[in-house]
C-alpha cells in the first residue's frame, strides 16, 4: 500500500509529498504518488521545454474525475527556489506572477499540488512578443480522429518542406495532433506569427474544404479538421510536451515520429498515436526526446509572398490511381 506522505530530498531541497495513495484516475488506479513518479522520471526530457517559460498549471486536488481550477498566479506558499515571472494582465489591471519550472524539484513540487496538465506559453519569460515558434493545433470534429488529423498533418508538412521548414508533430495527449515548427530567431513576433499560420490554415481550408476548417465557428467542425492557428498569442498557451492530460485515462502530449504520424493515416488507426504516461517512459528510454529540435532548430519565418507563391496543389493531399487519398488508406505524403 502507498504510503500516505513522504519527505524527499530533491537536488538539495526537502519536498513533504502528501495524500501519495490518492487515486487520480480512478479507470485506471494511477495514484497521486505515481503521477508525481511520472513528472520526477520524465524531467530529464521535460524541463529543456519548460526552461524559462511561464507556465499556467491544470490543477485537479481529488484527481480528473472532480473539480478543477487553473493557476496563473504562483501560490503564495510556494518555496522560496521555485522562481517566477511576472507577466502583465490587461484583464486584470496588473502582473501575475507565474511560476517557472526550472528543475527537477520545481517540477515535484507543483506536482504535489495535483498540478496534472502543465501549460507553458510558446515564448521565454522576459521575451512576451517573441515566440520560440510556431504552433498549429489540430483538433478533430465530430465524426473524425487523430487519423484525419494524420493526414492534414501530412499535408502541412509538404507546405512546410516547400518553404523550407520542419515541423515537429506530438499529440494533444487528448483527441487531437500538434505540430510545432520551432524559429528561434531574434526577429519574430507574434504578429508575425499569428499572421502566417491564420494564412497556412485559410489556404488549407481553401484547397481542402471538405476536410479542413480555419474559421472559429463551432457549428462548421462537424467531419473536418479545425487547424487552430489562434494559438500564436500572447496570451495563449499550449499543453506542454510530456505532460499528462486529465482524461479517464492517463494520456501524455506525446512527440511523434513522421512514420508513426504516416502509419496512422495509411492504417486508419487512432490507437497507433494513443500513449498513456508508462509507454512514454518506455519510449524516451528507447529514443530519448524525440522533440529536441525545438531547442535546437534554427530556422526563418517565410514571407507571406513566399507562402502565396506555393500553388494550391502544395495544399492538397497527393493523388494515385485517380483518386484522392483521403478517401483510402493507401495515404501517402506530398
Amino acid at each position: 500500500m502507498a504510503k500516505a506522505s513522504e519527505t524527499l530530498e530533491v537536488d538539495g531541497h526537502t519536498l513533504a509529498l502528501s495524500n501519495l495513495g490518492k487515486v487520480f484516475y480512478p479507470e485506471t488506479g494511477l495514484t497521486k504518488g505515481e503521477v508525481i513518479a511520472y513528472y520526477a522520471t520524465i524531467a530529464p526530457v521535460l524541463l529543456p521545454h519548460l526552461r524559462q517559460r511561464a507556465v499556467t498549471l491544470k490543477r485537479y486536488p481529488n484527481g480528473v474525475a472532480e473539480s478543477f481550477f487553473y493557476e496563473k498566479q504562483a501560490p503564495s506558499h510556494r518555496p522560496s527556489w521555485v522562481k517566477t515571472t511576472a507577466v502583465w494582465s490587461e484583464g486584470r489591471g496588473d502582473e501575475i506572477d507565474y511560476c517557472l519550472l526550472d528543475s527537477r524539484a520545481a517540477l515535484i513540487w507543483v506536482a504535489n499540488l495535483a498540478a496534472i496538465e502543465l501549460h507553458p506559453f510558446l515564448h521565454r519569460a522576459g521575451e512576451i512578443l517573441r515566440p520560440d515558434g510556431i504552433m498549429f493545433d489540430l483538433d478533430p470534429g465530430e465524426g473524425t480522429s487523430i487519423v484525419e488529423c494524420s493526414r492534414v498533418a501530412l499535408v502541412l508538412r509538404a507546405v512546410f518542406a516547400q518553404l523550407g521548414l520542419a515541423a515537429l508533430p506530438k499529440t494533444s495527449g487528448s483527441k487531437g495532433l500538434q505540430l510545432y515548427v520551432p524559429l528561434l530567431a531574434r526577429n519574430v513576433t507574434y504578429e508575425k506569427t499569428k499572421t502566417f499560420a491564420q494564412r497556412v490554415a485559410q489556404r488549407l481550408e481553401e484547397a481542402w474544404p471538405e476536410m479542413v476548417l480555419a474559421r472559429m465557428a463551432r457549428g462548421l467542425r462537424r467531419g473536418k479538421i479545425f487547424l487552430d492557428w489562434s494559438q500564436n498569442d500572447e496570451h495563449k498557451t499550449t499543453v506542454a510536451v510530456y505532460a499528462l492530460r486529465a482524461k479517464s485515462r492517463p494520456t501524455v502530449s506525446t512527440p511523434v515520429t513522421w512514420d508513426e504520424v504516416d502509419a496512422c493515416a495509411k492504417k486508419g488507426d487512432p490507437t497507433r498515436l494513443a500513449f498513456l504516461a508508462s509507454a512514454v517512459l518506455r519510449r524516451v528510454e528507447k529514443h530519448g526526446d524525440l522533440f529536441a529540435g525545438a531547442q535546437t532548430l534554427r530556422q526563418k519565418l517565410p514571407s507571406l509572398q513566399a507562402l502565396e507563391n506555393l500553388a494550391s496543389a502544395h495544399f492538397r493531399p497527393v493523388k494515385k490511381a485517380g483518386k484522392n487519398c483521403a478517401d483510402q488508406k493507401d495515404w501517402a505524403a506530398q
